[in-house]
Formats: C-alpha cells, structure tokens, sequence
C-alpha cells in the first residue's frame, strides 16, 4: 500500500467467491495480497453461506485489512437459487473502475499480474478484458489436463459467443451493471459475463504473465463434474443465451448459441436418448393427427 498512488477509490476490484474453502481461502487470499501495484484494489469476498470455518477466517483477513478486504457473508446459499453469483451480488458492490476475478479454491502466481492487466487496458482502449493462462492442480501436484480456456486474442464477436476464457485469469472494465432476466437461469456465469462483456471491445491474452492455479478437488463447481453434467450445464447456459440475443435481434450470435444448445443437447443427453425422445414425439403428433382425420372419429 505504502507506493499506491492517491485517488478517490480503488482502481481495481477484486472479486472472490468461495464456499466451504476453509483449506484453500488463505492461500487465496495471500496470493491477492501479494500484489504490487502502483494503484489501490480492493477485495470483495462472497461467501455462499458456508458450513465450515471460511466464515471465520474471512472475518480475520478483514479486521487485518480493513481498507482492502470487504465481506459479503450470506444466510443462505445462493448458488443453488441461481448461478450467476458474481454478477448479481459482487458486481454491483464493485468501486473500482476495472474488476479481477479468483475464486477461493485457486491462487494467483505472478505478483505482478494486475499491475500489467491495468497498464494495457489503460493504453488499449479497443479491449474490454484481459486473461493469462492456468495450470489445474490437486493436492498431488500439477495435472496434464487442459480445461480448454482462450491463449489468444479474441475479437468481439468471439467474446459475445462465450469463448471460454480461465476465469481466475481475468481482468476487464467495470461496464455490466445489471443482468438481463434472459440470463438469470444461466448455469456457468463467466460465461455470461465474457458474452456480454463483447459489446464493448476485444479480449486480449497475455503469456507474459505466470499461469495462475487451478485447483482441481472433490468440491469444485466445475472441475469434479461428469462430462455429461458439464453439457447439461452448458446447454442452460448457453439456451438463455440465445433467448438474449434472439430479443435483440442479433441474428448471427442468436443462430450460433441456437447450434450450441443442439451440441450440448447431444453431448449431454447422448444421441440414442435424444433421437428416442424426438421420435416419440414424432409418434405422437402422427398420432393425433390421425385420431383427427380418422372417419367417424371425435
């Protein structure tokens, strides 16, 4: 803090979610804190109503770091209401006039990591948002799995399709200030947050920066699910998607997410269930249609 510049609030916030990380959130943390900027961040955890000590050792990080660390300490867990939780409670807390993300089960690496985001958002004024690149790992080491996140640049149109990007990795503009009701039942969040993010600019992947850690655990939202669990994710997400961009006649993106819920659908139900239920209805429509035409009949 002692070479931060003088400003009326932070320049970046940092947005962490966590829920039962007891074991991972100091690493977490730490690895924010670490950070050596010439500008002010703060840090805003939510945590989503945890059963464990997360609570506990949150409310200790912000009586040491009261200009830094803010809490949002839920009752009740909210994911299971809906996925969006960084858009609908962490965003609109958001001072600062670019916004980070970690979640509390990973860490970042590279110290110097917000410091480069922010240099070449400020002199890039054609880009929304920033992102590196991830090493998943457990307890046992790093793993030589690849979750599939953007190294390289992405234009806006690729932004507004939900090019997967490594969540922990990005840094963008403050500009979405609310979620559309389209949206609201989306499964993945930073999903919906890259796609939205499209309308303001470009995506920008910079290897200068050590990969940050993906913790890969029993608990994970995403990593631990089955492969037909992730689909099934995706094809809500990427369904409210496309009601989205169908209401505002953005026809190409509508038309591109209305081909990616028939791809999910398939990976995530598998083809022979999706062709018996389609045929099944394909029996029953022939059928009353038949019932209707059938001399005598109604």
């Amino acid at each position: 803090m002692a070479g931060w510049y003088q400003c009326d609030g932070p320049v970046v916030s940092v947005c962490c979610l966590t829920y039962n990380h007891e074991n991972y959130i100091e690493q977490s943390l730490d690895g924010i804190l670490m950070q050596e900027t010439k500008f002010p961040f703060e840090i805003i955890v939510h945590d989503d109503a945890s059963t464990d000590r997360t609570p506990e050792i949150l409310n200790q990080y912000a009586i040491h770091y009261p200009r830094i660390v803010r809490l949002i300490l839920q009752d009740e867990n909210q994911f299971s209401k809906a996925g969006l939780i960084a858009p609908r409670f962490v965003f609109p807390k958001a001072r600062g006039k670019y916004i980070a993300l970690c979640e509390g089960d990973d860490f970042w690496v590279d110290k110097y990591k917000l410091d480069k985001q922010v240099s070449f958002l400020e002199e890039n004024l054609s880009y929304v948002i920033t992102y590196s690149d991830s090493k998943p790992f457990n307890d046992e080491g790093y793993l030589d799995i690849d979750f599939g996140g953007a190294r390289r640049n992405l234009e806006a149109i690729e932004l507004k399709k939900a090019t997967p990007i490594f969540t922990l990795t990005a840094c963008f503009r403050n500009v979405i200030k609310d979620i559309p009701s389209d949206l609201l039942c989306a499964r993945y969040g930073d999903l919906v947050i890259w796609s939205l993010l499209g309308a303001y600019g470009k995506g920008k992947y910079m290897p200068e920066i050590l990969p940050s850690a993906y913790r890969v655990h029993d608990r994970g939202i995403h990593s631990k699910k089955t492969k037909k669990q992730r689909h099934r994710m995706g094809m809500i997400t990427k369904a409210a998607l496309f009601s989205y961009y169908s209401r505002r006649k953005e026809t190409e993106v509508a038309e591109y997410f209305l081909r990616e819920v028939l791809r999910e659908s398939l990976l995530g139900l598998g083809a022979g269930e999706v062709f018996r239920y389609l045929s099944g209805r394909l029996i029953r429509k022939v059928g009353r249609l038949f019932y209707k035409l059938k001399p005598g009949v109604g």
